[in-house]
């Protein structure tokens, strides 16, 4: 039976998300109803919101959500009803990368995570005129007191309550993004120097990470006083106002004759990563996360590569999300990786406050808290 809802749905040109009506199917083969809790606004909804990404529109968005699953469609056996769900990227969970860990390297993810829709073209959601809605966006359309969610994005925990469980929904791409870079990708070793151009979410959970390796030196840059604060109480040894003082020099004072070994670049800005790698070691590695609008170009001396510098681009932490959101949450209730620091509740009806926030960086991490029905 189809279940009638409420969702944030993006229309092309509106600019924000508005609260509708709208109808789920039941879910199909390798689907599952989630009943959400939270609801992460992450800057690429913002992004197609604002036109940067080519996501077909009229579409429900969200990618950060958490919940509790109440049915389950054929041939799924990774949850069942009640299990309380952290909603993570999509992949086909077939190809030879999604068998061995890669999930973000599988040849589908960008028209499963951005298409939305399934690969056959249909759409499981519908407005109130019974007109399609894209759904599906990241496997998932979790801006939604429900959802119809791929079993591919989902991963079972184990939450004292809907009000942590809640709490744990940017895990799913935000904050597994940043400290993904940092512990699955460039692993810090005693002694290297990090770099983390950007402290919103990502990059904030880049620089709890590298507190929790063995990096000696952790330099947050951005623009934002009160984010560079923060980055100081959640592990940054250094802070660059990149806005007031010349980056390059005070990278290159921070970093000493040797060069920083690693950095993170989550702006999206392409001067900072043409700065980026002048500024990183001979055999150090810049790790790009930002992403920019289509088509942007950035540029570089190629000679500078030959000494050894790796320039990687990193989606979602690259990251096997089975594995490693259940460890991101184990990190959260150590109290190791306080990532409620960047969050706050906003009720369904603060949406709009929600989105501005987010835009201006009022606040780093918005997160939609369901409880019952809108």
């Amino acid at each position: 039976m189809p279940t009638p809802t409420t969702a944030a749905v993006a229309r092309a040109g509106a600019g924000t998300l508005h609260w509708e009506n709208v109808r789920l199917d039941e879910p199909a083969a390798g689907e599952a109803l989630v009943r959400i809790v939270g609801a992460g606004i992450c800057h690429t909804d913002l992004s197609v919101l604002a036109g940067r990404l080519p996501v077909p529109l009229p579409a429900v968005l969200g990618h950060e959500g958490a919940g509790v699953v109440t049915a389950v469609g054929p041939g799924v056996t990774a949850v069942r009803p009640g299990d309380q769900v952290v909603l993570s990227f999509n992949s086909c969970g077939r190809c030879e990368k999604c068998r061995t860990g890669r999930p973000t390297e599988c040849p589908a993810y960008w028209p499963l995570n951005f298409g939305a829709a399934r690969l056959d073209g249909t759409t499981p959601v519908s407005g109130a005129d019974g007109g399609p809605l894209g759904g599906l966006f990241f496997g998932q359309s979790s801006l939604a007191a429900h959802a119809l969610v791929s079993e591919q994005s989902m991963v079972r925990v184990d939450a004292a309550d809907e009000d942590e469980l809640a709490m744990l929904a940017p895990i799913g791409c935000g904050v597994q993004t940043g400290a993904g870079t940092v512990l699955n990708v460039l692993r810090p070793s005693p002694g290297d120097t990090v770099a983390v151009f950007g402290a919103g979410a990502v990059g904030l959970s880049a620089v709890m990470a590298a507190r929790l390796s063995g990096a000696r030196r952790i330099i947050a840059v951005d623009v934002v006083a009160s984010r560079l604060a923060l980055a100081a109480e959640l592990g940054a040894t250094d802070r660059v106002d990149s806005g007031r003082e010349n980056l390059a020099e005070r990278l290159a004072e921070l970093a000493g004759p040797g060069g920083l070994t690693h950095v993170v670049e989550s702006t999206g800005v392409p001067a900072l990563l043409e700065l980026a790698i002048d500024a990183v070691a001979a055999d150090g590695t810049v790790a790009v996360i930002g992403a920019p609008a289509a088509g942007t170009r950035a540029s570089f001396d190629v000679n500078a590569l030959i000494g050894g510098r790796t320039v990687r681009g990193v989606t979602e932490g690259a990251s096997d999300r089975v594995t490693f959101v259940p460890a991101l949450v184990d990190l959260v209730r150590q109290g190791r990786l306080p990532i409620d620091r960047l969050i706050r509740l906003y009720r369904p009806d603060q949406l709009a406050e929600a989105i501005e926030d987010a835009r201006s960086g009022r606040t780093v991490k918005p997160v939609i808290r369901f409880e019952g029905a809108l």
